[in-house]
């Protein structure tokens, strides 16, 4: 049915063209841990997924889906995602997942914040690899999340188009706030 066709679904089909087997990924916003495991999925048992979240049930949720699920080649630690560079290096990641907004389900007075979010975003491109990928889903509305919707897209309009490509797509025929979907790309 096309109209269960969103973003997640944006997202990973973007992912699963660009990820491989033994690439290393990141889920900078964990939540209840589906891209951590699609992640998982993705890069095999060679490969490793590092995930983030501020929020102690987020990382308990997705620790429980990857031990259900069976997978050993994920991490999850309670952090925020702006100390992204202290796990891992420069030029080594093929991925990074951004779900901007608050936990599904959740409290949504605790969501994602502008400038935690930018600095995020610049750590994370510059710890892509050449012809890494980074998906980003901006989930705004009520009381939370225009202001960092239009600073990250901002931002993101600004980036050196001889470095990076950067896709913006909306959904034109849904109600309220509808998710942003996002692409960019790192060129070589």
């Amino acid at each position: 049915m096309a109209s269960q066709f969103g973003a997640v679904q944006l997202a990973h089909a973007f992912l699963a063209e660009n990820v491989k087997a033994g690439d290393i990924c990141i889920d900078c916003t964990a939540g209840r841990g589906n891209d951590t495991a699609f992640l998982c999925e993705l890069v095999g048992k060679t490969g490793k997924v590092i995930a983030f979240d501020i929020q102690p049930a987020a990382v308990e949720s997705t620790r429980e889906l990857l031990e259900k699920r069976g997978f050993a080649n994920g991490e999850v630690h309670l952090e925020s995602h702006h100390r992204i560079d202290e796990y891992a290096e420069e030029g080594t990641v093929a991925a990074i997942v951004f779900n901007f907004g608050w936990l599904p389900g959740g409290d949504h007075t605790i969501n994602t914040k502008r400038d935690t979010s930018i600095e995020a975003i610049e750590k994370g491109l510059r710890l892509l690899k050449p012809n890494g990928v980074m998906s980003l889903s901006i989930y705004y509305g009520r009381d939370t999340g225009t202001e960092e919707r239009d600073a990250i897209l901002e931002y993101l309009e600004r980036l050196p188009v001889n470095e990076y490509t950067a896709l913006v797509s909306r959904f034109v025929n849904r109600p309220n706030c509808p998710p942003i979907s996002v692409r960019v790309y790192k060129g070589k």
